[in-house]
């Protein structure tokens, strides 16, 4: 497959299944999510963890699992049901911060936290 020509999301280019969907679409999934997924600057953060070349594979694995999820439209609950589209992907989400949250180091809060803030 071929290497998109900006970032390296993972350090060894689109090697895993996923990656391609969760970089294209994380962005416009989370404004979409951003009042109902109350912790949306960990969700961020996460996201910013999986670009990061000294996340290690496992962390990188989980979190690209729980981000991909997020972003593809295949649910357990469809995220456009109004008041419970996105109680599935909270769920998921939680799990997978919440495991791997050792590896969301503070530059990657603080690139979350930029991010917000130029994106609003």
């Amino acid at each position: 497959m071929a290497q998109d020509s900006g970032f390296d999301f993972f350090g060894f280019g689109d090697k895993l299944a996923g990656e391609r969907e969760v970089r294209e679409k994380f962005w416009r999934t989370a404004k979409k999510a951003a009042r109902q997924i109350p912790f949306m600057e960990d969700v961020v953060a996460a996201y910013y963890c999986t670009m990061d070349k000294n996340t290690p594979l496992r962390a990188k694995g989980i979190l690209v699992a729980a981000l991909s999820y997020f972003v593809l439209p295949v649910d357990f609950i469809p995220d456009f049901v109004l008041g419970l589209g996105f109680t599935d992907d909270i769920a998921v989400l939680t799990a997978a911060i919440t495991t791997v949250s050792a590896h969301i180091t503070p530059a990657h809060r603080q690139a979350a936290k930029q991010a917000i803030a130029d994106k609003s």
